[in-house]
């Protein structure tokens, strides 16, 4: 069921006199109201700082009227006006299909009259003319994996119609009917991949390619690639244009169309050899467009308030909390400082693009124990296990099986709200994410360190021009995903002065392209390599939003060790360890972090119960670990759930290092100067952040030693 009010923003970050535009949509029509908040803490537990949004209402209070707005997932092609032929001219529609998996029947094409549909029981076909129909059925299941022609064939002549199904590599299918003579369809559009009307329906999950109309009766297919003896009225190639969203028309009147909804393309087609890996190299090869009945590019809801952001408004991370009758709801975003300042010594990195990868992901682990837990705690009451009407993540997969590809953050992430559970976690919070890094927001607040806050967008659109104010940039628990410009700009920035504090685990790891034309979609294609949800068919490894090769960046020659000094090694349940010193932390160069710090420190937190927990970093100098990088800490033993990660292991019993698999299961803590007076201090461990919160308070040996660090990167001069 659709939840009671329910939005997203137009953008999740501005800078004061910015304007953030919301689009809000309620189950019933009603008055709705939005109060700003700050949001300090997003952590329900009541074991730790609890939920911290401070109202702002002299900000901002606005009362609207809500109003009903669908969410339309599915995607589609669409070509108007369409073909036009003499109503006694022959007729063929055909299409070339593959589906990945068994699935009902669904639309592959329609215009006007004509309906040509697949499924697992094979094609089906309605044709009407006039007030006279015929539906028509092969009865032969089309076979996962395996490509078909498909056509329907109507001759107003003679009223004669067929249905015809061609497997590659031989096999025909065959279904005929009658219909009065002397009328034909008349088609205004041609739709792909749905039934098309003034909302589209019917949506087909499938590849689908080669599209044409031919001005001639055909009854056989020998060659399914290629269209038998005929005039060609029309055939669309979908290798045109992969880099967007438009598609051409081979045919003599070039009527070209539009997808939309965000299908996934640069995907292998009938005619794929296996030459060639790329799209670019072999568009022949790349003429299939993978329709989805999930995908969602943007809901397009209309807009219900706007908010102008006052000048003085201070740098942090907000919402506006939604109330209707039904429910209640919230909308982050992050207020950047000034362009022309001030600015604070420190900036906290939002991890945007990796919050936006994760939206919605649905994980099934919402069971009875879970709600509990979110009811006691009054934690964030939706989850996307209960509500897929916002589509999923880059970690779910499509109806067929294969894996999402392209994540929009126009559409409500449930998975991004203040007291969001992710895990039922049964030695802290449970939080990742958007509400994990409220815990480094709501200690910078109670150690009363000054600081503002950038996202990943602003870093992909600014480069280091965004950097350049902070004397320290934070990152949060996770930061995951990354385009080249951000890698480049935070590269630039520590090695012109800038110190970067790495906060996280498995982080600068995966490869992201972004659509120019549409900045609020990520895609990523999980190449070979890397702990995947999912795994990018063979040939599939290229994004289409850029050509660039997707996957992991460490074989994409920019490790996470090159630039952070650790990468990801290990990964085990939401569950963590201890840190122990190591002799070259009480160096006097180093021993100025551990300034009342145990040897044995960060055994407790919010995160698992430990401070080296969940996915572990290490330090590497053949992926790039600076030359005098010292590694001041390591994890002890992990608990029994941890392995290895694949791209570390050649087979069960030998890695990359030649160290054995269990000595790879490790977090290090790690420091390095740079040249250019820039300085990098990582912590190899998502749940570090977690145990920033020890008995009652932020404060404790993880809590000083982070703080040690940032005052002393935060001075002028860190010497």
């Amino acid at each position: 069921m659709l939840p009671p009010v329910s939005g997203y923003l137009d953008r999740l970050s501005r800078r004061p006199g910015g304007r953030v535009t919301a689009h809000v949509s309620l189950r019933e029509p009603g008055p709705c109201r939005a109060r700003l908040v700050r949001v300090v803490s997003g952590d329900p537990n009541p074991q730790g700082p609890g939920m911290d949004l401070r109202p702002m209402p002299e900000a901002f209070d606005h009362a609207f009227k809500g109003m009903h707005q669908p969410a339309r997932l599915g995607s589609f092609g669409h070509v108007s006006p369409a073909p036009r032929l003499s109503g006694a001219e022959p007729r063929c529609w055909a299409v070339l299909v593959q589906q990945l998996a068994a699935l009902p029947s669904a639309t592959v094409l329609s215009a006007g009259g004509v309906t040509l549909r697949a499924g697992a029981g094979g094609a089906e076909a309605e044709i009407a003319v006039g007030g006279a129909s015929a539906r028509l059925a092969t009865g032969v299941p089309l076979r996962p994996g395996v490509w078909y022609r498909l056509w329907l064939s109507h001759d107003p002549g003679t009223g004669r119609v067929l249905l015809g199904q061609t497997a590659l590599g031989g096999g025909l299918a065959s279904a005929g009917a009658e219909l009065p003579q002397g009328d034909a369809p008349v088609a205004d559009s041609v739709t792909f991949g749905a039934h098309g009307g003034a909302v589209c329906s019917d949506h087909f999950t499938g590849k689908v390619e080669d599209p044409l109309l031919l001005a001639a009766f055909v009854a056989s297919w020998p060659d399914a690639l290629e269209p038998p003896p005929g005039e060609l009225r029309a055939r669309w190639d979908f290798s045109v244009g992969i880099g967007g969203w438009s598609f051409a028309d081979r045919g003599p009147d070039a009527l070209h169309g539009t997808f939309h909804n965000a299908p996934t393309r640069a995907v292998i087609g009938a005619r794929w050899s296996g030459a060639e890996t790329c799209w670019r190299h072999a568009l022949a090869d790349y003429a299939a467009v993978h329709f989805h009945a999930d995908d969602l590019d943007d809901l397009g809801w209309t807009p219900s308030f706007h908010f102008d952001i006052p000048a003085d408004l201070r740098s942090g991370a907000y919402a506006f909390h939604l109330t209707c009758a039904g429910g209640e709801d919230w909308l982050p975003f992050y207020v950047l400082a000034p362009r022309e300042g001030p600015h604070a010594p420190v900036a906290f990195l939002a991890s945007t693009f990796t919050y936006q990868a994760y939206a919605n992901h649905t994980r099934g682990n919402a069971d009875d124990p879970y709600r509990e837990r979110v009811a006691e705690w009054g934690a964030y009451p939706l989850n996307p296990d209960d509500v897929p009407d916002f589509a999923h993540s880059t970690y779910n997969r499509h109806p067929d099986g294969s894996g999402v590809a392209l994540s929009s953050r126009r559409r409500p992430v449930l998975t991004m709200r203040p007291g969001f559970l992710t895990f039922n976690d049964a030695k802290g919070s449970g939080l990742r994410h958007y509400p994990a890094d409220t815990h480094l927001l709501a200690w910078l607040e109670a150690r009363g360190i000054a600081f503002d806050v950038i996202t990943d967008e602003d870093l992909d659109d600014e480069g280091t021009d965004l950097l350049r104010p902070y004397r320290v940039v934070l990152t949060g628990s996770h930061p995951e995903y990354h385009t080249e410009r951000m890698l480049d700009a935070l590269t630039a920035y520590r090695d012109t002065g800038g110190r970067l504090c790495y906060l996280g685990g498995n982080g600068f790891y995966w490869r992201i392209a972004r659509d120019p034309a549409r900045p609020h979609l990520i895609e990523v294609r999980r190449a070979e390599g890397g702990i995947r949800a999912w795994a990018a068919e063979p040939g599939e490894y290229h994004h289409q939003l850029d050509g660039t090769l997707g996957g992991l960046w460490r074989r994409n020659r920019r490790p996470p060790q090159a630039l952070a000094g650790v990468g990801f090694s290990a990964q085990g349940l939401f569950e963590g360890t201890f840190y122990q010193r190591l002799p070259v932390s009480h160096d006097p160069a180093h021993a100025w972090m551990f300034e009342d710090v145990p040897e044995v420190f960060g055994g407790h937190g919010l995160s698992g119960g430990g401070a080296a927990g969940f996915e572990l970093d290490r330090a590497d100098e053949r992926l790039g670990t600076p030359p005098g990088t010292v590694i001041l800490a390591r994890s002890g033993p992990p608990p029994d759930s941890f392995v290895t990660v694949p791209e570390e292991l050649l087979s069960h019993i030998a890695t990359v290092t030649g160290e054995s698999p269990e000595a790879l299961k490790r977090a290090e803590i790690v420091y390095f100067d740079v040249p250019g007076g820039g300085a990098v201090f990582a912590v190899g461990s998502i749940t570090f952040l977690g145990s920033l919160w020890k008995d009652g308070a932020f404060g404790g040996p993880v809590s000083r030693l982070l703080e040690n660090v940032v005052l002393r990167f935060s001075e002028v001069d860190q010497h």
